[in-house]
């Protein structure tokens, strides 16, 4: 027979934890990284109690839209990282070419506040899903060098991140399931139009939208390290563009890891929350040198996925 004072003891204890474990964290909401045509854009600041010195920017972004309902910490922050979790600007009011300019603000200011937060400036890692995994790619393809001469002290230091870790990112619009299907209307350029804003109108367009905004034609030997994570049953993002981006990787001599879940369609699988687990390990190699257990092998992986359980209806 359980013994109530024991039971309501343990209740007492477990909710002792957890409010322990919540205010381990300091959130400081609503910082202003960016003031432009009369929108302020923010990000919501989460250090631990014992930060390791890196920083973790999460984009919060589907669709390339983007809102303060999607923000949290993502469980960085146990894991020791400052995190910042960081809002943009939303397509179509805002398009893809100016959401990756205020994001490679958004770097230039974690940077440039680096002693305010108390991180490093050369350990800043960036992830993302979907449309915050491509956001996170083309952080770590397409960088802003410092400008010393600009009267902004933000410019004054670049947009490289360090690391990236993302799940399920669009990599190459213009061979979206297959080579050059995009001209046969397959894929964001089409059916994600208003994202891209008047360049996708004509075929010319679409092609130069296509490349510019596609991390694939990016990549370089100075690309960062990063991790990809994929499900080969995705409806809307197919396992074909992770493939793609470690093979060009591969091409070049950027280091590139890709686990590819059976199974797995756009996200909640239960084996996600092991992914995340890699993921921190993938910021703590390449971040502060810290060596996991099991070593990443730069390689295309398969692992099987198992559907996250369905809420029941109300």
């Amino acid at each position: 027979m359980v013994n109530p004072m024991r039971l309501l003891a343990s209740l007492l204890l477990a909710l002792s934890c957890a409010l322990g474990s919540a205010q381990d964290v300091t959130r400081v909401s609503d910082v202003i990284y960016a003031k432009h045509d009369g929108v302020a854009l923010t990000m919501d600041i989460f250090t631990p109690a014992k930060p390791n010195g890196a920083a973790i920017i999460k984009i919060v972004s589907g669709g390339w839209n983007s809102n303060h309902n999607g923000i949290n910490d993502g469980g960085w922050p146990k894991h020791g990282f400052t995190t910042f979790v960081v809002v943009h600007g939303t397509q179509p009011r805002f398009h893809i070419d100016e959401i990756v300019a205020d994001l490679q603000r958004s770097v230039r200011f974690v940077r440039a506040n680096a002693a305010k937060f108390g991180i490093d400036p050369n350990k800043i890692g960036v992830t993302g899903s979907s449309a915050g995994g491509h956001l996170s790619l083309m952080l770590g393809t397409r960088v802003l060098a410092a400008n010393p001469k600009s009267k902004d002290p933000v410019e004054h230091v670049s947009s490289a991140v360090n690391a990236v870790a993302c799940y399920y990112p669009p990599v190459d619009f213009l061979s979206w399931a297959k080579d050059g299907d995009s001209k046969e209307g397959i894929g964001p350029l089409t059916t994600r139009a208003p994202a891209f804003g008047p360049i996708v109108t004509t075929a010319e367009g679409r092609e130069r939208a296509g490349r510019e905004f596609s991390p694939l034609y990016w990549i370089s030997a100075q690309t960062p390290p990063t991790f990809i994570v994929q499900g080969d049953a995705d409806p809307l993002v197919p396992d074909s563009q992770a493939r793609r981006y470690h093979a060009r990787a591969q091409e070049v001599g950027a280091k590139s890891d890709v686990l590819i879940r059976l199974g797995a369609a756009h996200g909640g699988w239960v084996e996600m929350a092991d992914d995340n687990v890699r993921m921190a390990e993938w910021f703590s190699l390449h971040l502060l040198g810290q060596q996991p257990a099991k070593p990443f092998t730069y390689d295309v992986h398969t692992l099987p996925s198992t559907p996250a359980p369905k809420k029941a209806k109300k």
